[in-house]
């Protein structure tokens, strides 16, 4: 899936609240930070600036931290300040996830649309199938329906189900998860 320029940057957001969060923590927890020794060098350096010099540390941590994956920075940083900066990426993402796939039925409904034929509700939908690969206990027909059903009228109850399809089936897989770590 190609991320748009919107999403881009909202990710691109919450990289940099991720690393004003570790310029943010004392010396000896730094030492600890699960990054190359760069970036915890640079991370300590952003810490003892002011202003604008620090802003512009910030940015270039992010920039540097785009093309790395940084999930053990967030569990990270989790840990040390709660869980409430990875739930919120985590929702994020099913945020988009739900999008993506609203935009693809409403894409498919004008299309069909403008060939004058008649859409099937049990269209095979690419962003669905994605998505069931990803989560596997998800139900990826249930996902193509509802956002049939949305194309269809624009009710909002079935963007709220596919949400919630996508937070429960989350959930299962965190659970399952946690079940590996623990036996």
């Amino acid at each position: 899936m190609q991320l748009s320029r919107s999403e881009q940057k909202r990710r691109i957001r919450e990289l940099e609240k991720l690393v004003q969060e570790l310029v943010a923590m004392p010396e000896p927890v730094l030492a600890r930070l699960p990054a190359t020794a760069e970036i915890i060098d640079l991370v300590r350096e952003a810490g003892s600036m002011k202003g604008g010099a620090r802003k512009r540390q910030v940015k270039y941590i992010t920039k540097l931290l785009r093309g790395q994956p940084v999930d053990d920075l967030y569990t990270f940083v989790s840990r040390r300040r709660g869980v409430a900066l990875e739930e919120n990426r985590a929702r994020q993402e099913l945020e988009y996830l739900r999008d993506a796939l609203l935009n693809e039925a409403l894409e498919q409904q004008q299309l069909h649309q403008r060939q004058g034929r008649d859409w099937e509700e049990g269209w095979q939908s690419r962003v669905a199938a994605e998505i069931g690969s990803r989560f596997p206990a998800v139900d990826s027909r249930a996902l193509a329906r509802l956002a049939w059903l949305y194309s269809r009228s624009r009710q909002k109850r079935y963007g709220r189900e596919i949400f919630r399809m996508l937070r429960a089936a989350r959930e299962q897989e965190r659970i399952a998860s946690r079940a590996e770590q623990h036996s």
